[in-house]
């Protein structure tokens, strides 16, 4: 007699996964096939990071602000979403809590869960799903040794083809393209210009660099999310370690002589960037601000410097 198979969620997915409003197993958390948004790329999400404060419980870093940016993709995509900011960030801190987890990695998404096919849907009103999951180091190795990277063929869009400031899906089809060239060859990961041929950013990450003890990242108009994490940064840097810090266009030359580069996000962190298309940066090993200012961000995150506590939601 053949047995049935039946699918279990992988051990690092929490076993619920909130779904329009109720916490559901792992495994019936479906969607059909012929789903408006699998089709044509159209919902915004968020990424966010829940991590162990010293007394051992949960704490999600900027939870309020990847809420405003979830329901700012939303508007700019039009869709009707049927839960306020108060239902989201309780509905994300009982999944959390649900999962028992004490560090985590948070997706919300919000997409059109309508099977009809045509790209004008019936309706906008938009389905809001959270799953968390366990998940270490970004990329690995590379945040305590330093990220080789190329800059590959693919350009970000330009802010007057898709509105690059949502967290849209569709927008990391890019991103799939640009991480695939460069794993394939062997980098740890990629770096996109934008169309002018300025730095732009990483698939999923902001870029910035230094040089003589002055900060630069790449401004809004270079096709770049606006970070959560990037903006940490930008206030770190500028309260703590009382330097500048320029938003202002970067080109390749000015990457390759910065004396240190990292990459900042949710997902990589801090991670250090100690080459990029085969030239050392600086030194070729992760610099002393970007060493400090990751093991900073390591402390503020996990609830240790009291000053940034403001930042972080318990899940008591």
């Amino acid at each position: 007699m053949k047995q049935k198979m039946v699918n279990k969620p992988m051990s690092d997915w929490g076993k619920k996964i909130w779904f329009d409003g109720k916490l559901v197993p792992f495994e019936e958390a479906k969607i059909h096939v012929m789903t408006h948004s699998l089709h044509y790329g159209v919902g915004v999400f968020e990424g966010i990071r829940a991590y162990e404060l010293q007394d051992g419980v949960p704490g999600i870093f900027r939870l309020d602000e990847h809420i405003d940016r979830l329901i700012n993709s939303s508007k700019t995509y039009r869709f009707e979403l049927s839960y306020g900011k108060s239902e989201i960030r309780q509905a994300i801190i009982d999944t959390v809590r649900e999962s028992g987890f004490t560090e985590c990695y948070i997706r919300p998404i919000v997409f059109l869960n309508i099977p009809r096919l045509g790209i004008k849907p019936p309706s906008r009103k938009a389905s809001l799903v959270i799953g968390v999951m366990k998940w270490g180091k970004y990329l690995g190795e590379a945040y305590y040794k330093g990220a080789r990277v190329m800059t590959v063929q693919w350009r970000r869009p330009p802010p007057h083809v898709l509105p690059i400031n949502a967290k849209a899906t569709g927008n990391y089809l890019n991103s799939y393209l640009a991480t695939i060239e460069a794993k394939e060859r062997g980098y740890d990961e990629a770096l996109l210009l934008d169309h002018r041929g300025f730095v732009s950013e990483g698939p999923g990450q902001n870029i910035f660099i230094i040089r003589k003890n002055k900060v630069m990242t790449p401004p809004l108009h270079a096709s770049i999310l606006p970070g959560i994490t990037r903006d940490t940064v930008i206030t770190l840097l500028r309260e703590k370690f009382q330097l500048d810090v320029l938003e202002t266009d970067i080109t390749l030359g000015m990457l390759y002589e910065a004396d240190e580069a990292f990459y900042a996000g949710t997902a990589v962190e801090v991670t250090p960037i100690r080459e990029v298309d085969d030239r050392p940066i600086g030194s070729g090993e992760p610099g002393e601000i970007t060493k400090r200012l990751q093991k900073m961000y390591d402390d503020i995150v996990h609830g240790r410097i009291s000053e940034y506590y403001r930042w972080i939601t318990r899940v008591d």
